[in-house]
């Protein structure tokens, strides 16, 4: 690809006039100018008066065929699930993310049973999809959150040979839950003891495998980083938070993953479902999906207090990221989410909040490889890394929602063919 702006994601500037040339699965060479392009090359793709930038990252989905599942009044704590079957649905739902220029995506829980097949076979080439990290079953304790995905840890060494069960499926991180609820129309549950917390990601750290952690406060999330915790999968969302607390993420370089959209996504839903028939989601969303959405969903979001709640802790969650840029935190994106339209929509949510563009872009690239720890490899166009790119056609640096004019989507040095993936615009 030659003669594009290219967009550095490290330094958070834009250099004009670049060609980068791809040598099979790694970026091969930068040159100031497309004049400098080597001839030998198969591909050309001009890219004049385009961006060239890394894939884009979801740091936080669960892969699933059914959309838009949450707590209610009725169900406060367990979603429904899929059952735990490969079906073509899912497969279009990864299609959805390469649609939308996502090249990596991080499942922080799901049944092991798929989402382990579905990335032995993204790996082996086998189906067209984004990088796929997981961490199959979460760890939690008995009928904490997400125990209907989860492994149910009481304690440590009774509850060894679960953890070594775990270790044996080769996840890429490992997630733990660490929340009692009590918040919203969420009751008191179970949670980890702090000591059985600490035992676990220490376990974790001796087979080398980083850990993450599911928290909603800051008391949580403190205790979470004072046991070890390398990343956290959710801001601080049910209060303001500290800037000491801000100052500890950043001095301590703990990645903190996103998720504004979904919260926000019921009320959106409940208020606006039209937005269903525009862009990314009228693409990438079969038609009777978004019917239901917008009529048996839209309904019941309009009654549920969680709805309500979540739009007033959604600006929450925004300020207290805004501050932790600010503090020079590690922002990473992720949606909490199914499908590719979501991570478009959460970069809206941080620009809302404040961000500049650059800074959620970098979020979205850079950092999501600083949370998997293999910013060696991914996240920036550099000499040796993957060749995971998106080439889009306006400014992104002026605009986040300008990353939604996609020309070209690449992942390990491979082109996408955008318009054979099995999604609703290609029927």
């Amino acid at each position: 690809m030659y003669n594009g702006t290219l967009v550095d994601v490290k330094r958070k500037q834009l250099i004009p006039n670049s060609s980068v040339t791809i040598r099979g699965e790694k970026i091969e060479q930068i040159f100031p100018s497309g004049e400098n392009l080597p001839e030998d090359y198969e591909k050309k793709i001009d890219c004049t008066g385009k961006f060239i930038l890394p894939g884009l990252s979801d740091m936080h989905i669960h892969l699933r065929s059914s959309l838009f599942q949450g707590p209610t009044s009725d169900t406060p704590n367990r979603a429904i699930t899929n059952g735990g079957q490969i079906d073509d649905i899912l497969v279009s739902r990864l299609h959805s993310y390469l649609y939308c220029g996502v090249t990596s995506i991080y499942d922080a829980g799901n049944f092991e049973n798929v989402i382990f097949k579905l990335r032995d076979m993204e790996r082996k080439g086998e189906i067209t999809s984004p990088r796929i990290f997981c961490t199959g079953n979460l760890l939690t304790c008995p009928e904490g959150h997400g125990s209907y995905v989860g492994l149910e840890i009481s304690s440590l060494p009774q509850d060894d040979e679960k953890i070594k069960r775990f270790l044996s499926r080769k996840p890429d991180l490992a997630k733990i839950t660490y929340d009692e609820h009590n918040w919203g129309i969420r009751p008191l549950i179970p949670i980890l003891e702090r000591e059985t917390l600490g035992s676990i990601i220490r376990r974790c750290h001796d087979n080398c495998l980083r850990v993450t952690v599911h928290v909603s406060n800051e008391y949580r999330a403190r205790e979470a980083i004072y046991a070890g915790a390398d990343a956290l999968a959710h801001p601080v969302i049910q209060s303001p938070m500290t800037q000491e607390f801000a100052w500890l993420l950043s001095e301590k370089k703990i990645p903190t993953v996103t998720t504004l959209q979904i919260g926000e996504g019921y009320s959106r839903l409940a208020e606006t479902p039209e937005y269903l028939k525009e862009g990314f989601y009228r693409d990438c969303i079969e038609e009777t999906e978004r019917e239901r959405l917008m009529t048996i969903e839209c309904k019941k979001q309009r009654e549920n207090i969680w709805a309500a709640w979540m739009k007033i802790m959604t600006p929450v969650a925004q300020k207290n990221l805004f501050m932790l840029s600010e503090a020079g935190g590690i922002i990473v994106t992720g949606t909490d989410g199914t499908t590719g339209p979501d991570l478009h929509r959460e970069l809206e949510l941080l620009q809302e909040a404040g961000l500049p563009p650059l800074e959620i872009i970098k979020a979205t690239t850079y950092n999501s490889a600083i949370f998997l720890n293999i910013e060696s490899v991914l996240g920036s166009v550099e000499p040796g890394k993957f060749a995971d790119l998106v080439v889009v056609d306006q400014d992104p640096s002026v605009d986040v929602k300008n990353l939604s004019y996609i020309s070209t989507v690449i992942k390990d040095g491979i082109i996408i063919n955008r318009n054979n993936l099995k999604l609703p615009v290609n029927s």
